[in-house]
């Protein structure tokens, strides 16, 4: 089969590589029809994930049909049209019983801290993820679900990750009606966070980032008022000014690893990888949010230590709420929400490519060319 494969920092190809068989009686092998390219895909690109090793297939975001189950699966069968969601969990767990899936402790033998990824390094397990024409799917009855009749299959991706870890960045703020919440990054998971906000009761949104196209989706998508940072000395102090000097109730960091804005923190953090990724958002987002506020975390970042402003947190009482998330726990009420019409995902999709070619995908991507914010991999066309 061909699949995207990883030959260092900044270097993919797509070869062939051989078709994943079942290894358990509980897995299938999906058909990939569509799958992503995900902000966070760039922190292994960059080479900025510890063990990523040689030959990888990334890609957690994935749709796909059903092609071969094995013997134990009861709830899927050939040709089943499927989505799955990027964890990869047991189902039965201490964690699993109280619905975080990301945590499961069973997939993942680093799983003291995040359970299984598809596509994400062996520090999340060493699984073989979506970007590729076939992908093995452990817990086959546990994680991927059958996509409704209804719902298109390009909102049905980007439900496996970005849309839910956006709703889940918004749902993390405990948000209640009135607040001013502030988005640091207006990429496809900030955007979600911003539109999701408001589903939550949010009085006022605002969205922070430096690149013009993406706060004017910002704008059009979620509605949100827009600072681009680089045009202020100091982008907190503008944001105590448009708050009464007191800070946004809840603030989102959907940046994570690779924020820009900070020259120490990008050169520690990105550069010699001293750090766990580049702080500065979340610092931002600590002096930004007032006294007693809540600052939530979906952006990634790396498990290595983090220049972060803890004493200010301390200080400020501040709740940080923060996980990889649990996707499929936010299923049902995000489709009720695409179902009523107050969300369509798939309107932040900028470019859809063949997966031969994507390897110019991530390039694109990854130097924000062509207003790139979201972009699809056709795997196999259906």
């Amino acid at each position: 089969m061909k699949a995207m494969v990883y030959r260092g920092p900044y270097k993919i190809r797509v070869e062939e590589k051989p078709m994943p068989k079942i290894e358990h009686p509980n897995d299938a092998i999906i058909r990939v029809t569509t799958a992503a390219i995900c902000g966070s895909d760039l922190h292994l690109y960059h080479g900025l994930m510890p063990d990523t090793r040689i030959g990888h297939t990334f890609g957690h975001e994935f749709i796909g049909v059903v092609e071969e189950v094995g013997p134990s699966v009861q709830n899927l069968q050939r040709g089943d049209r499927v989505m799955v969601p990027f964890n990869v969990y047991c189902g039965s767990c201490y964690y699993c019983a109280r619905g975080l899936y990301s945590n499961c402790h069973n997939v993942n033998p680093n799983a003291t801290a995040v359970g299984g990824i598809y596509g994400y390094s062996h520090t999340t397990g060493g699984y073989d993820g979506g970007q590729a024409e076939f992908v093995r799917v452990p817990f086959a009855d546990v994680g991927p679900t059958i996509i409704p009749d209804w719902m298109d299959s390009e909102d049905a991706v980007l439900l496996t990750d970005a849309l839910a870890t956006g709703y889940f960045g918004a749902q993390l703020g405990d948000i209640v009606e009135g607040d001013t919440v502030v988005v640091f990054g207006a990429g496809p998971v900030g955007l979600y966070a911003a539109k999701s906000a408001w589903l939550m009761g949010a009085g006022r949104v605002i969205v922070i980032d430096h690149l013009e196209y993406r706060l004017e989706k910002a704008r059009t998508f979620a509605h949100a008022e827009t600072f681009n940072f680089a045009e202020y000395d100091d982008i907190i102090v503008e944001m105590k000014k448009t708050t009464d000097y007191l800070g946004a109730d809840v603030v989102i960091d959907a940046v994570g690893a690779e924020s820009d804005g900070n020259f120490i923190q990008q050169v520690t953090g990105t550069k010699l990888k001293l750090q766990g990724g580049s702080a500065i958002a979340l610092n931002w987002a600590i002096d930004s949010v007032r006294k007693g506020g809540t600052v939530a975390v979906v952006g990634a970042y790396g498990p290595i230590f983090s220049a972060v402003k803890f004493g200010d947190a301390l200080n400020k009482g501040l709740t940080l709420r923060m996980n990889q998330t649990p996707v499929k726990r936010q299923w049902p009420r995000l489709f009720e929400h695409i179902q009523n019409g107050y969300l369509k995902p798939n309107d932040i999709v900028t470019h859809r490519i063949p997966l031969e070619d994507i390897a110019e995908g991530y390039h694109m991507f990854s130097a924000k060319l062509d207003n790139c914010i979201k972009t699809l991999v056709i795997a196999n066309p259906s």
